[in-house]
């Protein structure tokens, strides 16, 4: 059963937050912010972000950027040739996957991942707008929303 407080961003998604802010900052910014929601992500999802990061921008970012998120993402390991996001969203028993894939989000992808995964996939936009950390925290914690507990920009 999937964690409703886990999250996989895939490689576009990834690379936008840092490289074009927007949406994709948003929607992580909500990650960051909440220290009891986890960024789950395998080592090949994460290669991908960086070579996407590197080509549009250069190594020395990718590299920099890579090393800040392998400590705050929770790896997960797949086989070889699986989907990086999607894998890591199964693997990790993530409930979300944010992509800006549109095959991904095609309803045929949906009926293709309902048998064997709890996970919606949606645009960085639609998550930061209907992620309510409140809601989500009370329904899977003991106490009150304490407001977000974590910087997103440290």
């Amino acid at each position: 059963m999937s964690e409703s407080t886990r999250v996989v961003a895939d490689a576009d998604v990834l690379a936008a937050d840092l490289l074009v802010g927007g949406a994709a900052r948003e929607a992580l910014d909500h990650v960051r912010s909440h220290s009891w929601v986890t960024l789950v992500a395998s080592d090949a999802l994460l290669s991908d972000a960086e070579a996407t990061i590197a080509a549009l921008a250069d190594d020395e970012l990718a590299s920099d950027w890579r090393e800040r998120v392998d400590g705050e993402r929770e790896g997960v390991e797949h086989p070889a040739g699986d989907h990086p996001g999607l894998a890591s969203a199964y693997r990790g028993d993530a409930a979300h996957l944010l992509s800006y894939d549109d095959s991904l989000r095609s309803t045929a992808a949906g009926l293709s991942i309902q048998p064997h995964a709890d996970l919606s996939v949606r645009p960085p936009d639609a998550f930061a707008r209907l992620f309510d950390a409140a809601s989500l925290y009370e329904a899977t914690h003991d106490d009150e929303y304490p407001g977000p507990d974590r910087d997103p920009r440290d």
